[in-house]
């Protein structure tokens, strides 16, 4: 590529540098002021993307680079991604912004998560590799995003996965459905315990949850191990995983907001998880407590910057495609989601349906068995929180 589009690039980004004050200023005197910027090292401009390689001077602090993402997207559009921590970082602008439909790939899911004890598809990147993370290592998961953005496919997708690849006496799922509309496919799965979707239900249900996590600390103590991973195998419990969809719809009620804060706060070494979801971030609800230990963020499209900035996805205000989201984890991510189909996610499920009590007696005008209710089936549960 020339020399003259590569001079082109380095004069916008020292002029994001710029806007964005991401650089050392020191006084020559007091009318004047100099800059020490970024140091450029490299550009390489290809028919698909541009990537700059660039370190920051020491002593700058390098979390402005993601707090003014948008100024990089100001200058080359919004197809952009920052890689990097402390002092290198790799700049990447994407000349389309097109990912395409990803359709969920059982087996090729199957076999990326199967390397982690508690694997999370996320989706793929522009490059066409797929990103997956491991629920031990970074806990809990923030998940927001407005209506048809995607948000409601990521969580089928998700819990489906790992309903496919945990056996039952590795993993429990509780499942609160406050739209009443999300969960009903996982009703009847052997690893689901509940799918309730009444508010006192579930706050019953994290109460359960709440005595499940002093159990568990009980025995890391007695045994004096950091984790439930190390207890003795007569002794070991199943993972654990929480998931509210529309969880602000329970902010007014501080018991089951004080729960979910001791989850995320404590959870990660009793095994006990929390996937959190929400179409309108809201800063009250997402208090810093609980923000700080959601150390996974997905955000698909959301209103505005405000929301964004909430959800700590710079960018997803600025989405235009269903299933795309940035993910903030150890790094900003630019990612498709994979689309699983609803009559698709049935027949996975499928090998997993039980019958978790005995059915009533069949009604003679319908002739099919007639289902005891869920209040019924998680009785035991609701009663003992």
């Amino acid at each position: 590529m020339s020399f003259w589009a590569k001079l082109k690039v380095r004069r916008k980004l020292i002029k994001a540098f710029k806007l964005g004050k991401i650089h050392l200023t020191y006084k020559v005197n007091e009318d004047t002021e100099r800059f020490v910027f970024p140091k450029i090292h490299a550009i390489d401009i290809t028919s698909q993307s541009t990537t700059i390689i660039f370190t920051l001077p020491n002593g700058l602090n390098p979390d402005l680079v993601k707090k003014n993402f948008y100024v990089f997207q100001q200058h080359f559009g919004k197809n952009v991604e920052i890689e990097g921590e402390i002092k290198k970082f790799v700049l990447t602008i994407y000349k389309s912004s097109s990912f395409g439909l990803l359709k969920y790939n059982k087996s090729k899911i199957s076999e990326l998560v199967a390397a982690f004890k508690l694997g999370i598809i996320c989706g793929k990147d522009r490059n066409g590799q797929y990103v997956a993370f491991d629920l031990l290592k970074q806990p809990h998961i923030l998940i927001a995003g407005e209506t048809g953005s995607g948000k409601s496919t990521q969580l089928r997708s998700i819990l489906t996965t790992l309903i496919l690849n945990k056996k039952p006496s590795e993993l429990q799922l509780y499942l609160g459905d406050c739209k009443k509309s999300e969960f009903h496919i996982f009703r009847k799965v052997e690893h689901v315990q509940c799918v309730l979707s009444d508010g006192k239900q579930i706050a019953s249900m994290l109460k359960h949850i709440k005595k499940e996590l002093k159990e568990r600390s009980d025995l890391t103590e007695t045994f004096e191990v950091s984790h439930i991973d190390d207890l003795p195998t007569e002794h070991r419990r199943p993972y654990i995983v929480v998931c509210i969809d529309e969880f602000v719809m329970l902010r007014k009620d501080e018991i089951v907001m004080d729960i979910l804060t001791e989850i995320v706060a404590i959870g990660r070494t009793l095994g006990v998880f929390a996937i959190l979801s929400m179409q309108r971030p809201n800063a009250q609800v997402l208090d810093t407590t609980i923000r700080a230990n959601l150390t996974v963020s997905m955000g698909f499209k959301l209103r505005d910057k405000i929301e964004a900035r909430i959800v700590n996805t710079p960018g997803a205000e600025a989405i235009d495609t269903s299933g795309r989201f940035i993910m903030n984890s150890d790094k900003l991510y630019d990612l498709q989601a994979p689309y699983l189909e609803l009559e698709d996610a049935k027949k996975f499920l499928n090998p997993f349906i039980v019958t978790k009590r005995p059915v009533k007696e069949a009604d003679p005008k319908k002739k099919e068995p007639v289902l005891i209710t869920e209040k019924d089936v998680f009785a035991d549960v609701i009663d003992q929180a």
